[in-house]
């Protein structure tokens, strides 16, 4: 008897009637409540996000500031807060 080859596939671990592609398919729009991934698939997938946002806030502290409209900034600044509305 030979060995069967280690799989991660998810098509192979569900027994249907004629085991065809096209009756899987159908077999998993019909139960999308049994069809899950892998323990294995999503701690991999959330180790991920975990390195990338670190990766993401490191380049964030990283890079320098930037004043986007600094002659808008230093014109409120010196402006007094009643000079900005009209009183009605």
């Amino acid at each position: 008897m030979t060995r069967r080859k280690k799989t991660r596939s998810l098509a192979d671990k569900v027994q249907i009637r004629t085991g065809r592609r096209k009756d899987y398919k159908k077999w998993r729009h019909e139960n999308p409540d049994q069809v899950t991934s892998s323990t294995r698939y999503t701690q991999k997938k959330r180790q991920q996000r975990k390195i990338q946002a670190a990766r993401k806030l490191a380049r964030q502290e990283a890079g320098e500031g930037i004043a986007i409209h600094p002659e808008q900034a230093t014109e409120q600044a010196t402006e007094s807060p009643d000079q900005g509305r009209s009183e009605s």
